[in-house]
């Protein structure tokens, strides 16, 4: 009996692997708020090493940064705004749309049998709300495309779920300068 207990839950935990996807760290911050964000990959593409990890932006957030990583060369697509916002005291007509990380080499590559974060710095919307970070991970062979955003009202999860973050209302926090 104890075994059959040992092998369900192993089976269990093999299923939930297998339907691992991309997530955020952190999962909900205040709006408004600078925000440090690792999206967690825990697997590559049916055994297949991952050679690149692309997320998109979501719109609202500024600015945003990828953490560098050792082995991996980082690309920023960058898009014009339809509402340009001031930072620091200068216009910003156009902000980072999509960021990439590719091993440089074969062995630079995320293994099936680990797993690993790539890191985001970026300043939130000031709105709540809930931001999905579309994203791929590319294999040497195969992909898969975590792009999918539940339909408003559905109790179901999406087969191939973006990564979510609830921006939460402000609730409290002041933001003083001293005069």
């Amino acid at each position: 009996m104890k075994k059959q207990l040992f092998i369900a839950a192993v089976s269990a935990m093999l299923g939930a692997t297998a339907q691992a996807h991309i997530v955020l760290d952190i999962q909900s911050v205040p709006a408004g708020s600078y925000y440090r964000g690792a999206l967690r990959v825990g697997h590559g593409c049916e055994g297949s090493p991952v050679r690149q990890i692309v997320v998109t932006i979501p719109d609202g957030v500024q600015g945003a940064k990828p953490m560098p990583k050792p082995g991996w060369r980082i690309e920023i697509q960058r898009k014009t705004l339809a509402q340009p916002y001031v930072s620091h005291g200068r216009t910003v007509t156009e902000d980072v749309s999509e960021i990439s990380w590719t091993a440089q080499t074969p062995d630079d590559g995320l293994q099936n049998a680990h797993y690993d974060e790539f890191v985001i710095f970026a300043k939130l919307p000031e709105a709540p709300g809930r931001l999905y970070w579309r994203s791929s991970q590319i294999c040497e062979q195969g992909r898969i495309d975590w792009h999918d955003i539940p339909a408003a009202g559905a109790s179901a999860r999406p087969a191939s779920p973006a990564a979510v973050l609830d921006v939460l209302p402000k609730a409290g926090m002041a933001h003083h300068h001293a005069h």
